[in-house]
């Protein structure tokens, strides 16, 4: 795995009108999963509904049959590998992120990594990273700050991290959208997968759900 910065994607987001989202009106053909094991599923389900998509709890592995895309969100990434054990979900998460939009956020980017170090714990290794749990230390040592993510053009993103991960080492084909001011690594996407190491449904910016809207878009065309 290599140490870099690729090239930017350009978001295709939103428009705005007089400072309003406007709803793009294809977004509510699409029907976007969030993994409802644990954690903080609730505030994406509510961001995707806010954007005009159908948004659903999964689960069961019936429930990702339907989808177009699916969202892994922040908690316990210890906690949701062995719930998706114990619910049969490992083995169908994997094909659907082999074949669809899957986005990883915060303990959801650790389970969508190829490579956690030495930890033992149920992971998909669907995306091509090297990923350090808990980066920053305990709960008490969370933290906010503003980031430059690349193809963003508007104001930076308000980032909340909360016992985070940072990705450690990337592999050819996946493209580095965000770091830290120390260099480290906190979004990425490779092909249709995103993963980011912050919790954007902890705030109120609507942007990077509509970005992966985008990148379900893309696959339905």
């Amino acid at each position: 795995m290599r140490h870099c910065l690729a090239r930017p994607y350009i978001f295709n987001l939103f428009d705005i009108i007089n400072g309003q989202f406007k709803i793009n009106a294809s977004d509510a053909a699409m029907k976007i999963g969030v993994l409802a094991l644990q954690g903080a599923f609730i505030e994406h389900v509510n961001m995707l509904r806010q954007l005009g998509a159908e948004a659903v709890e999964v689960r069961l592995p019936e429930e990702l049959d339907a989808l177009d895309g699916l969202i892994i969100p922040g908690g316990e990434s210890t906690t949701i590998g062995k719930l998706a054990v114990e619910y049969r979900l490992i083995s169908p998460l994997r094909r659907f992120a082999r074949a669809k939009p899957t986005w990883g956020t915060c303990a959801g980017m650790i389970f969508l990594a190829k490579d956690i170090g030495n930890q033992e714990q149920p992971i998909l290794g669907a995306m091509d990273i090297a990923v350090d749990r808990n980066a920053f230390g305990r709960q008490i040592d969370s933290f906010e700050t503003d980031l430059d993510i690349a193809g963003l053009t508007a104001e930076p993103f308000h980032a909340v991290f909360i016992r985070a991960p940072v990705v450690t080492a990337v592999a050819d084909g996946v493209d580095v959208l965000a770091r830290l001011d120390d260099g480290r690594i906190v979004a990425v996407r490779q092909a249709h997968l995103l993963a980011t190491a912050f919790h954007p449904e902890l705030t109120d910016d609507l942007r990077l759900h509509s970005h992966f809207c985008a990148i379900v878009r893309e696959t339905l065309a």
